[in-house]
């Protein structure tokens, strides 16, 4: 399946292209709705809050994170914490994470990439399996990172590829390199390991 790879749009225009993949995706739902996952981080919020003048039906949405930092909800480190107050005002229904959890298949999946090459909070020294036996996991980076010293829970990358597309938005040269060198197969990091696993398009924002 393609990879495509779209350089230099800005907030409102990856705001747009989600409107529409949510609206395509509401459309063909049933009664149920669907459910996506959403990154944490610095760079998906902007996004999301460009996101909420659209005319989206969120009483329909279910939204997960693909990762969370073990903090409790009103930390200013907790994914969840900020996805609920953003979302779950317009009517989502948020689904926080928690071991052994059996997430839905996704209408789309949205993921953010580390310097490392980590996706979600699957960084190198967990060795991310694209056989792995469970959906959610608890893990701990090594090493931590300074801006957020805690242990993470994560979806797996089965449960991950378990959806209709992948997104992601990339920031920077070296980023966008490493993404495209794991496109190839050029190295094993997770993100490498995700898109060998994965059987869907994947767009990225560069």
């Amino acid at each position: 399946m393609s990879i495509e790879i779209i350089d230099g749009a800005n907030d409102a225009a990856i705001a747009d292209w989600l409107a529409d993949r949510l609206l395509v995706a509401l459309d063909k739902a049933g009664p149920e709705g669907i459910a996506i996952s959403l990154p944490g981080g610095s760079t998906p919020f902007p996004i999301l809050a460009a996101l909420q003048g659209h005319p989206i039906d969120w009483s329909r949405v279910a939204v997960w994170p693909g990762d969370d930092r073990i903090v409790e909800e009103a930390s200013p480190f907790s994914n969840v914490g900020r996805i609920r107050a953003l979302l779950e005002p317009l009517g989502a229904r948020i689904v926080a994470l928690e071991e052994g959890a059996l997430p839905p298949r996704f209408a789309l999946v949205w993921l953010g990439m580390g310097e490392d090459g980590h996706i979600a909070s699957l960084f190198p020294n967990t060795d991310p399996r694209a056989d792995a036996g469970r959906a959610v996991i608890r893990l701990t980076p090594d090493p931590l990172p300074p801006e957020a010293p805690f242990d993470r829970l994560s979806l797996t990358i089965p449960a991950l590829t378990d959806a209709d597309g992948l997104l992601f938005v990339i920031r920077g040269g070296s980023k966008r390199a490493l993404f495209e060198a794991a496109s190839l197969g050029a190295h094993d990091l997770p993100v490498a390991r995700l898109l060998a696993a994965r059987s869907q398009p994947v767009t990225c924002f560069a």
